[in-house]
C-alpha cells in the first residue's frame, strides 16, 4: 500500500474527490517530470508509474531492461476549475524535447518516451490539437517530427514507494527536464 503524497498528503490513488480529473503524462525520467506537475494551483495529486506496456506488475528493474515495453510515466489528478488541461499539456510540452524517440538527452530506452495517456474522446481531442500546434512551432525552428504517442489509458502500475515524490524526499537527486528552444505557446493554441 502506497503512503499518502509526501508533499500535499493527498492520497495516490482512487478513490479522488468526484470534480478531479485524471490524465498520464510521459515525459522521460518520471522523477523531475512529476515535480513539475505537483507544484501547479489546482494539481490535487501525483504519482509514479508505468503505462503502456506489456507485462503486469513491472519492477523499476524490470522496466529498466526495455523489454517490458512500459514507458516511465505521472499520473495527474487535478481540479478543472483551477487549472485547465490545456495548461497542463502546454507544461507537458515544454518541459521536454518530444522529437527524440526512445529518449530524453542522456536517458536512453522505451521507458523515456513522451506520451499523452487519455481517459476519454475530449481529452484525446485536446492532446491532438496541442500535438499539431506545437508541431508546427517546431517545424519552423527546424525541430524534427513529435514523436509523443497518444492513447487510451491502458494499465498504470504504480511504482515502488521510493519513486514517489522523489525529489521532495531528495531535493538534491536527479532531474533530466530539458526542454526545446521552442515555447508551446498556450496563449496562441487557445486563441488560434
Amino acid at each position: 500500500m502506497l503512503k499518502p503524497h509526501f508533499v500535499n498528503h493527498h492520497t495516490l490513488t482512487p478513490p479522488f474527490p468526484d470534480e478531479m480529473v485524471q490524465i498520464i503524462f510521459a515525459l522521460g525520467c518520471f522523477w523531475g517530470a512529476e515535480r513539475l506537475f505537483w507544484q501547479q494551483l489546482g494539481v490535487y495529486s501525483t504519482a509514479v508509474g508505468y503505462t503502456a506496456g506489456h507485462l503486469p506488475n513491472p519492477t523499476y528493474q524490470e522496466v529498466c531492461t526495455g523489454l517490458t515495453g512500459h514507458a516511465e510515466a505521472v499520473l495527474v489528478v487535478f481540479n478543472p476549475q483551477i487549472i485547465a488541461l490545456a495548461q497542463l499539456v502546454s507544461l507537458f510540452f515544454d518541459a521536454h524535447n518530444p522529437t527524440q524517440g526512445m529518449r530524453q538527452g542522456n536517458d536512453i530506452g522505451t521507458q523515456y518516451r513522451s506520451g499523452i495517456y487519455v481517459f476519454n474522446e475530449e481529452q484525446r481531442h485536446l492532446a491532438e490539437r496541442a500535438k499539431a500546434h506545437y508541431q508546427k512551432r517546431l517545424t519552423q525552428a527546424g525541430y524534427p517530427s513529435i514523436t509523443t504517442e497518444i492513447s487510451a489509458v491502458g494499465d498504470f502500475y504504480y511504482a515502488e514507494d521510493y519513486h514517489q515524490q522523489y525529489l521532495a524526499k531528495n531535493p538534491a537527486g536527479y532531474c533530466g527536464l530539458k526542454g526545446c528552444s521552442v515555447r508551446f505557446d498556450l496563449e496562441c493554441f487557445e486563441h488560434g
